[in-house]
């Protein structure tokens, strides 16, 4: 069965269009993935709006307005992809818990989704606020080595997301055997995505959408 196909932050690699934006998603669609990542923060006005980096064109998010930033917020995603794309929606940022859960479930993605998050306090409130939400844990060796320490142990989590270095046969066996899928970031090279496809992944995130829309096609 082949993985997910996602693209980071949309078409991440192309030249003319700019990361997290509705078109760089919607030509990652056209490119043949399933779907897409991308990161979502906070305005100082409360709203949840569409950008990797804390800083937006000289502009610190957390104390800009939408209005000043002029990014896409997550209900335009939501309108325009939920029902056309699997959607692995990362929370950059703490306090958007409850938002972007009523946000979902006024627009339920049909083809799936995950909340994502480096950060172990906004996934713990995201299972409080809904415990059937599937959520997935994003690390690398700064802030998880699975094998001394596990920060969310205690949490169900559905899925396991780890930078691709991180990731072995051994490791996907084990996180199959927890019962969780594993999603690995972010996978630019054919002969890696070719490895962990073998591997048996459940999702594999790429810039490079072309090369990973075209897999098993």
């Amino acid at each position: 069965m082949q993985p997910l196909r996602l693209g980071h932050r949309g078409a991440r690699a192309s030249r003319y269009l700019p990361e997290n934006t509705l078109a760089s998603f919607t030509l990652c669609l056209e490119h043949g993935c399933d779907g897409f990542e991308f990161d979502v923060r906070r305005s100082a006005d409360g709203h949840a709006v569409i950008c990797h980096d804390p800083i937006f064109r000289g502009l610190r998010i957390e104390n800009s307005s939408a209005r000043e930033l002029h990014l896409p917020s997550l209900n335009e995603v939501l309108q325009h992809f939920s029902h056309c794309a699997f959607l692995d929606i990362e929370l950059k940022v703490p306090g958007l818990e409850g938002q972007v859960l009523a946000a979902l479930s006024e627009h339920p993605p049909k083809r799936g989704y995950v909340l994502s998050s480096f950060l172990p306090e906004v996934l713990e409130r995201l299972q409080t606020l809904d415990p059937d939400t599937p959520l997935g844990f994003i690390f690398d060796k700064q802030n998880r080595d699975r094998q001394n320490h596990n920060p969310l142990s205690h949490l169900d989590l559905g899925w396991t997301i780890p930078h691709f270095k991180l990731v072995s046969r051994e490791l996907v066996e084990e996180v199959h055997g927890s019962g969780e899928k594993i999603m690995v970031w972010t996978v630019n090279r054919a002969e890696d995505i070719q490895r962990f496809v073998e591997w048996g992944v459940d999702a594999i995130v790429s810039d490079e959408t072309e090369l990973l829309g075209g897999l098993g096609r």
